[in-house]
């Protein structure tokens, strides 16, 4: 069980009165709560403001006050956290993880749900993989408080065309298929739709986005390379997932090179060279403020593409990581290493300048008012970009792009959930909102890396202190090892 830590004796007016009256009458007078945080710096991720020596009273799953810690008689607290040297910052919100790798890999993705939980994330926007029946369950199972984990928003299967790459889609081609698909979507309270470019046709991409626009859904989506970002933008698209498809629109010849790939005057290689070629920065902050204005969010994913981009440099064979991660979950990362493997020096030299083109644009798209979404990309197939520590890597990725620690933090917390249309009770630290507060050792608005310095995680006003989200940690393990052992006994008994 979760257990509290530095639990205090609350000192009320009413305990400096002789009388035993005026001392019943003082506690009656106190507001009772269920957890007292105090002397805690608070980060305002709205105002950017540090507010020193606060109090954040909660009660159930909800923070009925933040306010100064003089204030802090008023409450009688079942259990108190003495805060003081801690920062406190709103839940974090990873907006797009996958869940995935087959039936077989179900208690394997599960078991990703306590890494969320053990560092500080309150909240993820699955992006589609084959489990989604498994995860339509996890997602009801957390919300009626039936197991532990993070909040789930889910887009359920993803929306793409014949013969797709992808697993667990659904694979539509006309008109009256895609209506099909949305109702199937509505009927499983999909969180939002997501819609893929692998073989689904440019005309059907956009039906697709305007039929589900018509439903009142949210749509994320991979945008197909002759399309132009304007053009899918204006059509309603509410995020482009991966930052490269924002690269694109940074080009002053974007319009006429996608026409050209459409006519099969070039492939799609040559088009990147292109696009590549004629990125211009007036033109990408142009085109970056229509997004802003018409909504259009971005949710980057820098790190997966981070790690697989430097594998030359870093295996990542030996990492602690690991031992968290099932032996199957594991095995789906080999496709991106075995492809990075038969790079020579040239192709690695274009990864990485690839890599740091796109990683670039970050500060334009800020600079230009676009949401920014941080999400990891984590789960199966996406090589070494771990769930749980993948988010907090991938603030990193974006401080060391330009964004500030400040600027990050909003990308992890309230524009995810201003995003999702949640942020009336997600996204930051004020009375009636969800208590997901994280507490950390060292100020993020100073460094970044403070958010993995985590003291204490309250979620849905559940506290985890160290110790018991070192416990979580450890029960991963010791199911992964487990896993490990029969995947080892199974191979062992088909070789007799």
């Amino acid at each position: 069980m979760p257990r509290t830590i530095r639990l205090l004796s609350l000192t009320l007016p009413a305990l400096a009165c002789a009388s035993g009256g005026a001392h019943a009458a003082g506690r009656a007078a106190a507001e009772p709560v269920d957890l007292l945080i105090r002397h805690a710096h608070v980060v305002d991720v709205i105002d950017g403001k540090l507010r020193a020596d606060r109090l954040i009273a909660v009660r159930g799953d909800r923070i009925v006050a933040v306010e100064p810690d003089a204030r802090a008689a008023r409450y009688d607290a079942q259990r108190s956290i003495d805060a003081a040297g801690k920062y406190a910052i709103p839940g974090l919100w990873d907006m797009h993880v996958h869940f995935g790798g087959g039936d077989k890999l179900i208690e394997e993705n599960k078991n990703l749900l306590p890494l969320y939980v053990a560092h500080g994330i309150a909240a993820v926007r699955d992006a589609a993989g084959d489990l989604s029946p498994s995860v339509f369950e996890w997602r009801d199972a957390v919300a009626a408080g039936r197991l532990d984990g993070p909040t789930i928003f889910t887009s359920g299967p993803k929306l793409e065309g014949y013969k797709s790459i992808w697993p667990g889609d659904i694979e539509v081609g006309s008109h009256e298929e895609i209506s099909k698909a949305l109702d199937q979507l509505q009927g499983w309270k999909a969180d939002f739709v997501k819609i893929t470019d692998n073989t689904l046709s440019p005309e059907l991409f956009l039906d697709a986005l305007k039929q589900a626009r018509a439903r009142g859904f949210k749509v994320s989506a991979h945008v197909p390379f002759v399309l132009p970002i304007d053009e899918v933008s204006a059509a309603g698209l509410s995020s482009i997932e991966h930052i490269e498809y924002a690269y694109k629109a940074g080009s002053s010849q974007e319009a006429q090179i996608s026409a050209m790939v459409r006519r099969g005057e070039i492939d799609s290689r040559e088009g990147w060279n292109r696009i590549q070629a004629t990125f211009d920065r007036k033109t990408a902050l142009a085109a970056y403020r229509r997004l802003a204005q018409r909504g259009t969010a971005v949710t980057p994913t820098l790190n997966g593409s981070f790690v697989t981009t430097y594998l030359d440099r870093d295996d990542h064979k030996q990492d602690p990581y690991l031992q968290y991660i099932g032996p199957g979950l594991q095995a789906t990362y080999a496709w991106r290493v075995e492809r990075a493997a038969k790079d020579d020096a040239a192709a690695i030299a274009r990864r990485h300048q690839r890599y740091q083109r796109n990683a670039a644009i970050l500060p334009l798209l800020q600079q230009a008012g676009v949401n920014l979404l941080a999400g990891t990309d984590a789960g199966f197939l996406n090589s070494f970009n771990y769930p749980g520590v993948g988010l907090h890597d991938e603030m990193q990725r974006f401080v060391e792009s330009g964004l500030t620690p400040l600027q990050t933090l909003r990308a992890a917390t309230i524009n995810g959930a201003r995003f999702l249309g949640q942020d009336r009770e997600h996204g930051s630290l004020a009375a009636g909102k969800a208590a997901d507060i994280v507490l950390l050792d060292a100020d993020p608005l100073r460094d970044i890396a403070a958010t993995r310095r985590i003291d204490t995680f309250v979620l849905r006003g559940e506290v985890y202190d160290r110790a018991a989200l070192d416990a979580l940690l450890d029960g991963v393990r010791k199911r992964v090892a487990e896993q490990r052992a029969a995947q080892a006994a199974s191979a062992a008994a088909q070789t007799r």
